[in-house]
């Protein structure tokens, strides 16, 4: 069976650490890293716009990772500084991209393409542009990392152009059984089932209040449908035998 590959998050921006933006690209590329293209995220870190903490985590996640994706600070502005602080990461040159900077440029129009708007085209020498269908400004991959902006809505306009670069993985299966239970009448039970499918299943509880309701949603994730298939079978069972309600199967 083929095992995950396994990726990191960086979210770089103040603006996150603050309160005053909250973070939506978590969740969704979680979701279609995973869907997609068989990856894994295991690791997700919020930090600062601060070169030596940007360069000590990209180089951290880089070698403990197949693949790290950083959102937030590819921009026009000063405190926008991932692509130089990823070039000092990786020890090359931060220069002006030949290509970044035409699109860029025609885009804007010579006579609006401004110092700042200048500055997007300046990336880690030797890297391959991830294309901007949103606002033309190019998100970038060098060795095993890929810079994205932070703008939700630009970074879902891009990632499709994410997707050749990278090496794929098992896409893993989930199933979630939503119970009218509490989570310490169930404990043992999912804890016997992932022992017994060590490594090869993740089993994960949530509880849930609805109308009034206490309830548990029970999620069982694996890249092998078998065993999803098996483990949910045998805790069905058990949970029968428990007398506990069944709510809804998905």
């Amino acid at each position: 069976m083929k095992k995950k590959v396994k990726v990191a998050i960086l979210i770089i921006g103040n603006e996150i650490l603050s309160g005053r933006t909250q973070d939506l690209n978590v969740s969704f590329l979680s979701t279609w890293l995973n869907i997609n293209c068989g990856l894994s995220v295991q690791e997700v870190r919020i930090i600062p716009d601060k070169e030596k903490i940007i360069v000590f985590n990209v180089l951290e996640l880089s070698k403990n990772f197949k693949y790290v994706f950083t959102t937030g600070g590819i921009g026009p502005t000063h405190d926008d500084i991932t692509s130089k602080s990823i070039s000092r990461a990786l020890k090359t040159k931060y220069t002006f991209n030949k290509e970044a900077y035409k699109i860029l440029e025609n885009y804007y129009g010579k006579k609006n393409f401004n110092t700042a708007r200048k500055k997007m085209a300046k990336i880690p020498e030797g890297s391959k542009l991830i294309y901007n269908p949103s606002s033309a400004a190019p998100g970038f991959i060098i060795k095993n990392v890929i810079s994205l902006p932070g703008v939700p809505s630009i970074l879902r306009s891009m990632i499709p152009n994410v997707k050749k670069f990278l090496i794929k993985g098992p896409t893993s299966f989930t199933k979630t059984i939503k119970l009218h239970t509490v989570e310490s009448k169930i404990a043992k039970l999912m804890s016997d089932l992932q022992n017994k499918y060590k490594g090869k299943l993740e089993i994960g509880s949530y509880p849930f209040f609805k109308l009034g309701t206490v309830g548990v949603a029970v999620v069982f994730r694996s890249i092998n449908k078998k065993i999803i298939n098996l483990s949910t079978l045998n805790f069905l069972k058990k949970i029968k035998a428990y007398k506990i309600k069944i709510n809804e199967i998905e």
